[in-house]
C-alpha cells in the first residue's frame, strides 16, 4: 500500500512540475524570463559572447565541442594535481592518469560513471572543483541541445538555431541552480551532510573501538545529482548511504527530481512548437514505456531471490531484500533504480547486482531503448523525436506520401540524420561488449562467471554508452582496459548522437511549414503513440536481444544458478 501511495504522489507532483517547470523553462529559452540579468549580463561580457548574435548548427555545434574540451582538460588536471591543492583534509594524493580521465569524461559526458570510492580517493577541491561543476555543466549542455531541436521544428527559413554560450548560461542560472539550491538545503534539513571540516574520529571507550567516518560537502552534491540527471555520488555507496539519502522523504525528493527536467520537457517542447498537445504524445509513449518496466522490476523484486532460495532460504516474506536498504524496501527500490537507469542517472539506493534476473533485465533494457521514458535531461527528448521522426518516415510510406512532422518535411537527409542518432548506441555498446568478451583483460573485469558475469560486462558497456553511469557492480572496472573503453563508450554515446541532431535541427529550422492536409499522418493521436512505441521497441529488441539472451534471460531461465 505504502508503495502504492508513493507512486500517487510522485504522479502529482510531476503533473504540477509538468505544467509549470515545462512552462518556465519555454520562457527561458525564449529569453521572456531575465529575473537573474544581474548576473547573467556580466557572465556574457566576461566571456566575451554578444547573447543577441545568434549561430548556425555548425558554429554551435564547435562551440559546444570546443568548451566540452576545455572543461575536460581542466577538470583532468585538476583531478591529477589534487595532492598540491587546498580542501584536502585528508591529504588524498593526486588521481592517476588512467582513472582521471575516465572520470573526467564521465562528469564531462553526464554519464558519472564511478569507477573509484568517492570519499577514498577524491579531495573536496575535486568533489566541489570538478565533479559538482560538471554536474551543472554537462546537465546544461544536454537541455540546450533539447532546445535547439525544438527551435529547429519552431523556427522555418531560418539559418540559426541558437547561441550555445546564452544557452549553456541560462540553463545554469535560471533553472539548475535555484532548484539544486533549495533541494540541497532540504536535504541538510533530513540529515545530509554539508561540511568542510574533514573526516569525524569516533572512539567507542566502553568496547575498544575507534573509527573515522567520511564526510564533506555532500548534500550540494546530492541536489544536482538528481536534478541534472547526472547520478555520481560523493560516497561509494551512492543514495544508499545515510549522508545522502537520510530519509524516505529525501528518497522520494530524489525520485522528483531525476524525473522531473525530462518530464517537464516535454510540455516546453509542446509550448515552443505551439501545441502542447504535441509534447502530452511524446510524455504518453514514455509513459507507457515507465510503467511497463517499472512493474516489471516491481514484482521481481518483490518476490523471492531464486539464487537466495536455491540456497535453501525459500521464505522472503518481504521479497528480495537482498542488497537492498531496509529503509527503502524492495518495491521502492525497485522504483528508484528504474527511474534512474531510465533517465540517465545512474544514482543507486540499492545493489543493482543484487537484483534479481528479470529485475536486472528491467534496468538493463531500460538503458538499452535509448533511454527515452523519460531519459536524461535533454538527451531524454532529443532521442525520443529522432525516434518519432523515424516514426513518422514509416507512416509516410504507409499513407504513400512524403512525412511531415508537425509541418516540416521529412526528407532524405532529416531521416538519415536521424536514423544515425538512434544506431549509434547500440553500434558502440555492441561493439566494445564484443571486445570486452573477445579479449583476456575484458573478461578478467566480471567476478561472477557464465551469464551473470556476461550481464556485468553488457551493462557496464550499456551504462557508458547511453551515458547513464549507474554499475552492476561485480565488475572491476579500475583497470587500464575499463577505464579506456568505458571513455570511449561515453564520449562516442554522447556526442556522437549530439552532432546528428544538431545538423538535423539546423536542417529543420532552415525548412519552411507546409500546409496540413487530409493526407497528412496525424502526430497528436494515439495511433501515433503506439506506433511510436512500437518503432522504440522494435529498434530495442532487433539490436540488443541477442546480447541480452546471452545474459539475463538465460539466468532467468535457469532458475538464478548462476553458472
Amino acid at each position: 500500500m505504502g508503495f502504492f501511495f508513493t507512486i500517487v504522489a510522485l504522479v502529482a507532483v510531476l503533473a504540477i512540475a509538468w505544467r509549470f517547470l515545462g512552462s518556465y523553462m519555454a520562457a527561458v529559452y525564449e529569453g521572456r524570463t531575465r529575473w537573474m540579468g544581474f548576473v547573467e549580463r556580466p557572465v556574457y561580457r566576461l566571456i566575451g559572447v554578444d547573447p543577441e548574435l545568434e549561430q548556425s548548427w555548425q558554429r554551435y555545434g564547435a562551440s559546444l565541442i570546443v568548451f566540452s574540451g576545455v572543461v575536460l582538460l581542466i577538470g583532468y588536471a585538476l583531478l591529477r594535481l589534487q595532492g598540491s591543492l587546498p580542501l584536502n583534509p585528508q591529504h588524498l594524493p593526486g588521481v592517476t592518469p588512467a582513472l582521471s580521465w575516465n572520470t573526467v569524461v564521465s562528469f564531462v559526458t553526464n554519464t558519472n560513471w564511478q569507477a573509484y570510492s568517492g570519499e577514498s580517493t577524491m579531495s573536496y577541491m575535486s568533489q566541489m572543483g570538478t565533479l559538482l561543476l560538471q554536474n551543472f555543466l554537462s546537465a546544461s549542455v544536454g537541455i540546450a541541445v533539447a532546445v535547439t531541436l525544438i527551435r529547429g521544428f519552431s523556427r522555418k527559413g531560418s539559418p540559426t538555431i541558437g547561441n550555445f554560450w546564452v544557452d549553456l548560461v541560462r540553463g545554469c542560472l535560471y533553472i539548475l541552480l535555484p532548484v539544486a539550491f533549495v533541494a540541497a538545503i532540504i536535504f541538510m534539513a533530513q540529515g545530509g551532510v554539508e561540511t568542510l571540516a574533514g573526516t569525524a574520529k569516533v572512539s567507542d571507550a566502553l568496547n575498544g573501538v575507534k573509527q573515522v567516518i567520511a564526510r564533506g560537502p555532500v548534500a550540494s552534491q546530492e541536489a544536482i545529482k538528481q536534478f541534472g540527471t547526472n547520478g555520481g555520488g560523493f560516497f561509494n555507496a551512492n543514495s544508499a548511504h545515510p549522508f545522502e539519502n537520510p530519509t524516505g522523504l529525501t528518497n522520494f525528493l530524489s525520485i522528483v527530481l531525476l524525473l522531473a527536467i525530462p518530464v517537464s520537457l516535454t510540455y516546453t517542447f509542446g509550448k515552443m512548437v505551439g501545441s502542447v498537445r504535441q509534447g502530452a504524445t511524446i510524455l504518453a509513449a514514455m509513459v507507457i514505456i515507465f510503467g511497463s518496466w517499472l512493474s516489471i522490476a516491481a514484482v521481481s523484486e518483490h518476490n523471492a531471490n531464486p539464487a537466495v532460495a536455491a540456497a535453501g532460504m525459500t521464505a522472503q516474506p518481504t521479497g528480495n531484500m537482498v542488497g537492498k536498504e531496509v529503509r527503502f524496501g524492495d518495491t521502492s527500490s525497485a522504483l528508484f533504480g528504474v527511474a534512474s537507469t531510465q533517465t540517465s542517472t545512474g544514482s543507486a539506493n540499492s545493489s543493482y547486482d543484487s537484483f534479481t534476473p528479470s529485475g536486472g533485465f528491467a534496468l538493463l533494457t531500460g538503458m538499452m531503448l535509448g533511454e527515452i521514458s523519460p531519459g536524461g535531461v535533454g538527451s531524454g527528448l532529443y532521442t525520443v523525436l529522432l525516434f518519432a521522426i523515424v516514426t513518422v518516415f514509416l507512416g509516410g510510406l504507409m499513407i504513400g506520401r512524403t512525412p511531415e512532422y508537425l509541418g516540416k518535411k521529412i526528407q532524405a537527409r532529416e531521416v538519415k540524420l536521424a536514423a544515425l542518432g538512434v544506431l549509434v548506441m547500440p553500434v558502440v555498446v555492441l561493439i566494445v561488449t564484443g571486445i570486452a568478451t573477445g579479449i583476456h583483460a575484458g573478461r578478467a573485469g566480471p567476478l561472477n562467471a557464465g551469464p551473470h558475469g556476461f550481464t556485468e560486462i553488457l551493462y557496464a558497456f550499456t551504462s557508458a554508452g547511453n551515458n547513464n553511469g549507474s554499475a552492476f557492480g561485480g565488475l572491476s572496472a579500475n583497470t587500464a582496459f575499463y577505464n579506456v573503453m568505458t571513455s570511449v563508450a561515453m564520449l562516442l554515446g554522447r556526442f556522437a548522437i549530439i552532432i546528428p541532431v544538431l545538423a538535423l535541427s539546423g536542417a529543420l529550422a532552415a525548412k519552411e511549414v507546409v500546409a496540413e492536409s487530409l493526407g497528412t499522418f496525424r502526430t497528436d493521436k494515439p495511433i501515433f503513440i503506439g506506433l511510436l512505441i512500437g518503432v522504440i521497441l522494435i529498434v530495442g529488441a532487433l539490436t540488443f536481444f541477442p546480447a541480452v539472451s546471452l545474459g539475463p534471460i538465460i539466468e532467468e531461465l535457469s532458475h538464478g544458478k548462476f553458472f
